[in-house]
């Protein structure tokens, strides 16, 4: 039989166990009677545990409560063919809420979503990268946990060696194809023409969400040279974006310019109140800016 624990405590029984008798990888495996290869599988959650396994691992059947399903042992096969389900991870597909329309958002500005069909094995993530100097505490801290409760999905935090480049990244193929079928396809974000969808613009509230995570990644927040006035900026490339963006600002009451080239900028400290009062921010780097501002009354 093989054996479908809850998220995350397949890994955690090895690594205790592992911490306990303070083994290596490799006395791990010859413990188990394993290659370090099916070890890693495990680990990863990307191949179930075997009952002869699991006993091995926990004498006192402490983790008994985190099983919910026994399967066979071919449970991946198919009639005809051998095509494993067990690789296909399983996760939550959130309901249209303001997490996941925040989340959207967040993806339109520093996010990619990555598609690569190959031979036996081929890649499907998302990305999202950030300044490790300015965005660090945002996207560990507050993205991070955002994607694994809307998705009940591992996330993984990496850094570009050698660069001021950070990244948060998840894997699953059931992820992507959401992610395509509410209107974020894999590829090149410009290229698309990637767009607010309308399950988004036509609800107010998921409009000030979506444009939050936008602000978040793309936007950048300053005082003007020489002057006792404030700016907020979003800039992008994508002209169907940013045609977007302002549409739904102007759409909330925030007056803003017209498009420069890359650039949708709101001066007028009335219209920054309201941009602070109905989207706001949830990235420090922005919201330490905005707590020195002196607009005459209250910003937030």
């Amino acid at each position: 039989m093989r054996l479908r624990f809850r998220e995350g405590k397949q890994r955690e029984l090895i690594k205790e166990f592992k911490l306990r008798k303070k083994l290596t990888w490799k006395q791990l495996s010859d413990f188990l009677g394993i290659r370090e290869g099916r070890l890693k599988a495990y680990v990863d959650e990307t191949s179930l545990f075997t009952e002869e396994i699991y006993h091995k691992l926990d004498g006192y059947s402490r983790y008994n409560r985190f099983i919910f399903e026994k399967l066979d042992d071919n449970w991946g096969k198919k009639k005809g063919g051998f095509l494993s389900k067990g690789k296909t991870k399983d996760i939550h597909l959130p309901k249209d809420c303001l997490d996941f329309a925040e989340f959207f958002g967040i993806m339109l500005g520093d996010g990619n979503s990555h598609r690569t069909k190959a031979y036996k094995k081929g890649t499907y993530m998302i990305r999202i990268v950030g300044d490790a100097r300015f965005d660090k505490r945002y996207l560990k801290d507050y993205v991070k946990p955002l994607i694994e409760g809307l998705f009940k999905i591992n996330v993984r935090v990496g850094y570009f060696k050698g660069k001021n480049a950070m990244f948060i990244e998840s894997h699953s193929v059931k992820l992507i194809n959401f992610l395509e079928s509410k209107g974020f396809p894999p590829g090149n974000k410009i290229k698309n023409k990637l767009r607010i969808p309308d399950w988004i613009k036509n609800n107010k509230r998921f409009v000030c969400a979506c444009l939050r995570g936008l602000y978040d990644t793309d936007g950048s927040v300053y005082k003007l040279t020489n002057q006792n006035s404030h700016q907020i900026c979003f800039t992008n490339y994508n002209q169907s974006l940013l045609a977007d963006v302002r549409e739904c600002l102007l759409s909330l009451g925030v007056n803003c310019s017209e498009i420069s080239r890359r650039d949708i900028y709101i001066t007028r400290k009335s219209e920054l109140r309201k941009f602070l009062k109905l989207i706001g921010f949830n990235n420090d780097k922005h919201l330490n800016k905005v707590k020195m501002w002196k607009l005459n009354s209250p910003i937030v």
